[in-house]
């Protein structure tokens, strides 16, 4: 069966490690006997261009119509304080798409651990997955802009928070069985609510999985202190994002990292969580891998061919085992030559 791929490569540095992912997923396409076919479509700033619009009518039903989403990137100063902003397209998109959790994992491999920040003993056996609520939250929230007096609204709805609860908990099911859950509660009334929905489904359903609650503040500063601590770390929307930034650096790269969104059916959205580098744009410094594994968690998640992303993830790391890599994690290759070490790991 032919599975249809919605690529948008967007902005910025998006086209280059689109690309990238691309090369990556016809090699283990032929090594895993699968059948790809890829539709690309503008999106983002490039569509404002083109289009006048960052998700024009055409790339919502091409993604709509498809097995799976991938982004590459979306943004840049050029379209600062415009009257459309690309970003707009990308809240659309999740909303089109009906996708309400982030997955973002965070991993150090066995040897890598002197690309980190933290000293080596607080980067031996990082392997943690935070989840994201994507859809409510203060990012949704009616707003009222002024100089003198802003608002913006944090709203949750029990059922908003119990969905993403359950797929954390059910990640959790397929790793090590732990779970930490993030809130505010001792401030904020939609934090009390999320305590008490993730509370009461944990105790309904998931019994068998390790559970804690821990304040925002709280986990900013074990992120750093004892990452390896955690498996599945739960959130809403705001915290999920400052976190999970913070998380992106511990392997040693915001390149490094992919995510996945997802909501109740199969299809995802899937995009390195590096923004559009234009500084870099064309330069062939870039580095892919982020956009690569987000490429192994799209054919896991959307495309049921688990062999072929463990195959991706396999080479990745054995490419950074070999001190492959671009100039952010102090390698020497471009964007092209450090994709080229991983397709040949594969092939």
């Amino acid at each position: 069966m032919t599975r249809k791929i919605a690529f948008l490569p967007g902005d910025g540095v998006g086209p280059e490690v689109s690309a990238a992912a691309r090369r990556v997923l016809d090699a283990v396409a032929e090594t895993h006997s699968l059948s790809l076919k890829y539709n690309e479509y503008l999106f983002g700033g490039a569509a404002i261009d083109t289009a006048g619009d960052p998700l024009p009518s055409e790339t919502k039903t091409g993604c709509l119509e498809a097995d799976a989403v991938f982004l590459g990137a979306v943004g840049g100063p050029k379209w600062d304080g415009g009257a459309l902003r690309p970003e707009k397209g990308l809240l659309d998109l999740r909303k089109a798409l009906g996708v309400y959790a982030n997955l973002r994992p965070t991993s150090i491999a066995a040897g890598m651990e002197h690309l980190s920040p933290l000293k080596i003993e607080r980067a031996k056996d990082v392997d943690f997955l935070i989840v994201r609520e994507l859809t409510g939250g203060m990012y949704f929230g009616d707003r009222t802009e002024g100089n003198d007096t802003a608002r913006d609204e944090c709203l949750y709805t029990r059922e908003e928070v119990s969905r993403v609860a359950r797929i954390a908990f059910e990640a959790a099911r397929k790793r090590k069985g732990k779970v930490a859950s993030v809130d505010k509660a001792n401030v904020l009334a939609t934090s009390r609510l999320w305590r008490n929905a993730v509370n009461d489904l944990h105790q309904a359903e998931f019994q068998d999985v390790e559970f804690s609650h821990v304040l925002v503040d709280a986990m900013a500063m074990k992120l750093i202190q004892a990452p390896a601590d955690f498996d599945v770390i739960l959130t809403e929307n705001l915290f999920g994002d400052i976190l999970s930034d913070e998380a992106s650096v511990l392997s040693g790269s915001i390149g490094l990292a992919p995510s996945a969104s997802l909501g109740d059916g199969a299809r995802g959205l899937f995009e390195p969580i590096h923004g559009s580098a234009p500084d870099i744009a064309g330069h062939g410094k870039a580095n892919p891998v982020g956009a690569i594994l987000s490429a192994a968690m799209m054919l896991r998640y959307s495309l049921d061919a688990g062999e072929a992303a463990d195959a991706i993830e396999n080479a990745v790391a054995g490419a950074l085992e070999q001190g492959r890599g671009t100039s952010d994690i102090g390698g020497e290759d471009t964007t092209a030559s450090f994709t080229e070490a991983i397709m040949a790991l594969i092939e």
